[in-house]
């Protein structure tokens, strides 16, 4: 299989990385076009990829091309693509807030599959969710997400809405993590703990609690009433958190993510 690559920024670099090791790929190394010089000169130096800087000398030759450009990019991109693609190629998404039927209205393709990636990709711990248009078949399908889950994990959703919606929860919340984690530490550096320290103490914290949940079938809140003792510490920390409505602002914030989302799709 050909695989493509269009953009190498944070997202695309991630992507690239990841499927270049994919044995889907066969003997073929993984293609990636960009347009910035400096990029180009950089991923020359990398192994399993072939790398352009001429949409002509690539994109007719791919079977799945994945896009990964800023959104506001995409429509002079679709726009110089458009001419050379083909109805029995792939077009994977991996933007934010450009839906299935701008892509195939402007990009002229039938077969769309829209993403939502997150950051942890860049460490193999990402969570993809994915959708398709009707033409993708079940085989099409599998292949594509065999091919993001080289970055991690990926969920597949039924429609659209849920795309938007896992960019409130999985696309932005690595933020809403570091945000709490920024607080923890800032909390720590005040009460004298070294920079070292405070970093050791919230990251150990974070990770140790992220192990507990993931190996067992207890519940956050029952997690909560473990550790939290009636009069003790834990508890008045989380009395602060209720009476401050801090789970209603996290809530709040993710569905500012969502609507964001919404609102992004409806401006193409």
């Amino acid at each position: 299989m050909k695989v493509l690559v269009i953009g190498a920024g944070n997202m695309g670099l991630t992507y690239s990385e990841g499927m270049s090791q994919s044995p889907l790929l066969g003997k073929h190394n993984l293609k990636i076009y960009d347009t910035d010089p400096k990029k180009i000169s950089t991923l020359r130096e990398t192994p399993n990829f072939d790398v352009y800087e001429s949409l002509e000398d690539c994109l007719p030759k791919a079977d799945i091309v994945f896009i990964a450009v800023k959104p506001y990019h995409s429509e002079s991109l679709f726009e110089d693509m458009k001419p050379m693609i083909n109805q029995q190629q792939i077009f994977v998404s991996l933007m934010a807030g450009v839906t299935i039927h701008t892509i195939q209205k402007l990009l002229g393709a039938k077969k769309v599959i829209r993403t939502m990636p997150n950051l942890p990709a860049k460490v193999g711990k990402g969570v993809t969710s994915y959708t398709e248009s009707k033409d993708v078949s079940r085989v099409e399908l599998l292949m594509a997400r065999n091919l993001l889950d080289t970055t991690g994990t990926s969920i597949h959703v039924d429609t659209e809405k849920y795309i938007d919606a896992s960019t409130g929860i999985s696309g932005s919340g690595p933020a809403y993590v570091f945000y709490f984690m920024q607080s923890m530490l800032e909390a720590a550096q005040k009460m004298g703990f070294s920079d070292y320290d405070s970093k050791v103490l919230v990251s150990n914290t974070f990770e140790g609690a992220i192990e507990l949940f993931n190996q067992s079938n207890i519940s956050p809140e029952s997690w909560i009433d473990r550790v939290a003792s009636k009069g003790g510490t834990t508890q008045a920390a989380i009395d602060s958190m209720e009476d401050n409505n801090v789970k209603q602002l996290i809530q709040e914030a993710a569905y500012a993510a969502f609507d964001r989302a919404v609102e992004l799709g409806n401006d193409k």
